[in-house]
């Protein structure tokens, strides 16, 4: 029987490679919404004895969001995390200590928003709201 994240894969039109396969694993089995750098997915990986390369996990996370089972949240030029959470919502940064949690979209009122372009739509909205705090509270 082909696990959860198997099946979530094949529905993306990508194959479950063995590499594919245990990122999804530790990305999807439980459920959970979270958020990822590479780095951080390639020591959760070699924790659980998968050997990847960094650069396996950076192909394999970029596939999944261009598949549509993650989207990147760019919050400075240098880190950027990987979300699986699809839905609309925003985030609260930590500068000091790196975490990203989520803020429910209803949760943010946005305004006086700009018109796009001529022939252009907003297609979404990110907020990013950065705290100047060691660690956030659990």
């Amino acid at each position: 029987m082909e696990s959860n994240a198997g099946q979530r894969l094949r529905r993306a039109g990508l194959r479950t490679t063995r590499q594919r396969l245990a990122l999804a694993e530790i990305l999807f089995a439980d459920g959970l919404d979270r958020h990822v750098t590479a780095e951080s997915l390639y020591a959760s990986a070699a924790e659980q004895g998968v050997k990847l390369s960094l650069a396996t996990v950076y192909n394999c996370l970029h596939q999944f969001t261009n598949a549509g089972l993650l989207r990147i949240v760019t919050v400075d030029s240098g880190r950027a995390y990987f979300d699986t959470n699809l839905s609309q919502h925003h985030h609260f940064y930590y500068e000091k200590s790196g975490d990203l949690r989520d803020i429910p979209a209803s949760h943010v009122q946005l305004a006086n928003l700009p018109q796009a372009p001529a022939g252009q739509r907003i297609s979404r909205v990110d907020v990013i709201l950065r705290l100047d705090d060691a660690a956030p509270a659990s």
